[in-house]
């Protein structure tokens, strides 16, 4: 009995000698790593003024073992977060919302600030999130400079090589069959007169060739002299004929500017007196631009629904609308302006003699009357050059007798409403002749 109380007092003893050991190593061990610490921060110090302690294999490897696999454990951690973080993204790009909640709440058990830590760069396995980022990037830059890009290829090729193939084998004649001029030529009728670059850009998405003749520089120069005139013989600040005509400001011919106005006017008092009726007065503004610089104007009560189709062509038979031409101004403050002269259409009614027969006929003195409109372009929204603000409106009475012209001046108020571009595609639904 006595025996085994020695052996176990000596086991205690070894147990505590064994301890005592192991912190004076991981004291000489901290007391080293300071020492070659203060050495490393001290580049000028001569290596005699402190020299670090000897190193002893024996104690040091436990300790830095166990760091570096709390260390790996925190990369692996990591990691992971990153991976559950990404496939949350994807789930959540495909709809499936309570799934891609799952995901994000396992990646931020394990690290609370994984939202922070993600680069999008790189994808882990089995997710193709980060992939599709770094593509995107370079399918963005691609597009930069497409147009360069396909004639490079089409140089590369054969000269046997048409600009388009059909993608399969037919029986009748192909469209790529025609010379390049032709298709040119079908190019032009597809803008047409009415300068449609819209179903141009469309155009552009069959093919790499129809890519190639959706941008000659050619087609976009007309467009430009057609809208600008000679203000646009030099090209600069515009990299291309194209950039131009996106850039800068400039009306619209695919549809109609259209402003709405409401107010209230007291009535006539009633036959008894004792009320008085209020009458809200609605009415529309309708401009149209053309290409070929001339304008319509029409003031009505009647819904854009019954009157836009009637302002497809200039030849209406809308009686109370004014025609005339318009001009676009670039103002030294940056600013673009419209000003416009209209008057309504002149109809000769022929005399009738028989009604003035027995009496003499009082002569009435002949007027022309002609209206100045002068507006601002602007953009709202998402949408560009989609708004005119007024800024001018007068109205001018020319005495064909005397020359004389009387001119009357309208305040611009809250009664001229901003008229907004509403876009018409029957207006462009097909061509009457090419560009």
């Amino acid at each position: 009995m006595a025996e085994a109380e020695e052996d176990c007092h000596s086991d205690l003893v070894r147990t505590d000698d064994n301890e005592r050991s192991g912190e004076a190593n991981l004291q000489a061990e901290l007391q080293m790593f300071r020492a070659q610490w203060m050495f490393e921060l001290a580049p000028g110090m001569s290596s005699s003024g402190l020299e670090p302690l000897p190193c002893r294999p024996s104690s040091r490897g436990p300790g830095l073992k166990s760091v570096d696999a709390r260390v790996k454990q925190e990369i692996a951690k990591e990691e992971k977060a990153k991976e559950l973080f990404l496939k949350a993204v994807e789930e959540e790009q495909n709809g499936a919302l309570y799934e891609a909640i799952k995901f994000y709440r396992l990646a931020m058990q394990l690290v609370p600030d994984i939202e922070f830590k993600i680069t999008y760069t790189r994808s882990p396995d089995g997710d193709g999130v980060g992939k599709r980022c770094v593509e995107d990037n370079k399918e963005d830059d691609k597009m930069a400079d497409l147009l360069s890009e396909f004639q490079q290829q089409l140089a590369l090729q054969e000269s046997s090589v048409k600009l388009c193939q059909p993608e399969v084998d037919v029986s009748q004649t192909h469209i790529s069959v025609l010379p390049m001029e032709v298709l040119m030529y079908i190019f032009r009728w597809v803008v047409s007169s009415d300068l449609d670059l819209r179903s141009l850009e469309q155009l552009s998405l069959v093919c790499r060739g129809f890519y190639i003749c959706a941008r000659d520089p050619e087609i976009w120069h007309q467009v430009c002299l057609k809208i600008w005139g000679r203000s646009c013989n030099k090209l600069v600040p515009y990299a291309s004929w194209r950039e131009m005509f996106l850039e800068r400001p400039r009306v619209r011919f695919d549809g109609v500017y259209i402003s709405k106005t409401k107010y209230i006017r007291q009535g006539e008092q009633s036959l008894d007196g004792f009320y008085r009726a209020w009458h809200q007065v609605e009415y529309y503004r309708y401009l149209r631009f053309f290409p070929d610089g001339q304008v319509m104007m029409l003031t009505t009560p009647e819904d854009p629904q019954s009157i836009v189709p009637r302002l497809r062509t200039k030849n209406t038979r809308t009686d109370a609308i004014l025609l005339g031409h318009y001009r676009l101004s670039q103002e030294t403050d940056n600013q673009t302006k419209v000003f416009a002269v209209i008057m309504k259409k002149k109809e000769e009614k022929p005399i009738d003699y028989h009604k003035y027969r027995y009496f003499r006929r009082v002569p009435v003195q002949e007027t022309d009357h002609s209206f100045h409109v002068g507006l601002q372009l602007c953009s709202s929204g998402r949408q560009r050059f989609n708004k005119l603000v007024w800024i001018h409106h007068s109205c001018h009475i020319t005495y064909k007798s005397t020359g004389e012209t009387a001119v009357t001046t309208f305040d611009i108020d809250k009664m001229y409403t901003p008229l907004f571009f509403a876009r018409v595609k029957s207006f462009t639904a097909f061509s009457e002749k090419p560009l």
